[in-house]
């Protein structure tokens, strides 16, 4: 069955970093693009980036320039790194396949000094 499961997430200092990844199973990674979104406390779920089976990137107003979604197809995984981290950033992070409702188990990242 098809699976995301993503790595954990944590606490981190205004202006710091974090790499999110998303691990995947369960059906032909490369054949598929790739997303991330989030949500923070009392508002809908955001999406923040898209990357395609080809490797072209969308981002989210809010992240552009801070925010780098990569995959590594040999590893069916797909990645986030997040820099210039603000405490607006702070929400819990999913991993998604795109053009399905397959979802990762979430991740927080919190953004506070």
């Amino acid at each position: 069955q098809v699976q995301l499961v993503q790595s954990e997430g944590g606490l981190v200092q205004p202006g710091g970093s974090l790499r999110l990844s998303c691990a995947t199973s369960g059906f032909t990674f490369s054949s598929f693009g790739m997303r991330w979104y989030r949500q923070a406390p009392e508002k809908q779920r955001e999406f923040i980036a898209h990357i395609s089976n080809d490797g072209a990137t969308i981002y989210a107003d809010s992240v552009k320039g801070r925010f780098t979604i990569s995959r590594d197809n040999a590893k069916n995984t797909v990645f986030l790194q997040m820099n210039n981290l603000q405490p607006e950033d702070t929400a819990v992070y999913y991993c998604a396949r795109s053009a399905s409702n397959y979802w990762g188990q979430g991740t927080q990242v919190t953004v506070s000094s």
